[in-house]
């Protein structure tokens, strides 16, 4: 496994920021999150939050006796005794999207943009497998990295009010679902009627960092048929393990 120079940064009175180089990267992103890990099974009894993004981990430290010094020797040693091999359980989704002109309203438009057609558009972007960086700015919102670059469109310079929920969009380097009804400025080419996103089930949100992410395109009719089986749970969404 590669070893990264990481900095520790001092982030309010009890937090600590550590970062990896600035680069959108997959390694960069497998490193971070067996890091993390290591982390959560080491505090495990202690008060300690943890979020992280593309390249960054943010250890919040609730409890009382917080030493700055002290916890960054931890993390220091931590991150020394991390590089083992193996891999973490990870999964990739087939998550079905229509891209029926219904749902697909910006296809017209990014099919004038981009000198491609409707169907080029829909095979470039369900070809890739997009993995998964973090969640965030929405509950269940997933940052997907691994687009393919002929996708690649400016967002928009108006965003939209209301973006419907199950959205799929494209702004700028970047692919993502909408996973509830919010205003956004992304390029909307379908729709998906699975739930990324459900505060009732004690994992509310099914796909974690890491994991992949394939769009399969589903006609409108299917789409309808498996809306009536998310809506009732008893739909099921097709995944393979990537490791174990």
């Amino acid at each position: 496994m590669i070893s990264y120079h990481l900095s520790y940064k001092r982030f309010g009175q009890q937090a600590i920021l550590i970062e990896w180089p600035a680069v959108i990267d997959e390694k960069i992103l497998n490193d971070l999150l067996s890091f993390k890990q290591k982390i959560i099974e080491h505090y495990v009894d202690l008060s300690v939050y943890i979020n992280h993004a593309y390249n960054s981990l943010l250890i919040n430290y609730e409890f009382v006796d917080f030493d700055f010094g002290k916890e960054i020797v931890i993390l220091q040693k931590l991150y020394e005794s991390n590089k083992i091999e193996g891999k973490l359980s990870l999964k990739i989704w087939k998550v079905p999207v229509c891209y029926d002109a219904v749902f697909g309203i910006d296809l017209k438009v990014l099919s004038t943009t981009k000198n491609m057609t409707f169907e080029q558009i829909i095979e470039c972007h369900t070809k890739a497998a997009y993995t998964v960086y973090f969640i965030g700015f929405l509950p269940g919102f997933l940052y997907l990295g691994g687009m393919d670059e002929r996708l690649y469109v400016p967002r928009k310079p108006k965003p939209r009010l209301r973006v419907k929920k199950g959205a799929v969009a494209i702004g700028g380097m970047q692919t993502g679902v909408y996973p509830s009804e919010s205003p956004g400025g992304w390029h909307i080419v379908g729709n998906t009627p699975i739930s990324f996103f459900d505060a009732s089930k004690p994992k509310p949100c099914f796909v974690k960092a890491g994991d992949k992410v394939q769009f399969v395109s589903v006609s409108l009719k299917e789409y309808s048929d498996i809306k009536i089986l998310v809506d009732e749970g008893v739909y099921f969404l097709e995944s393979e393990v990537l490791y174990d």
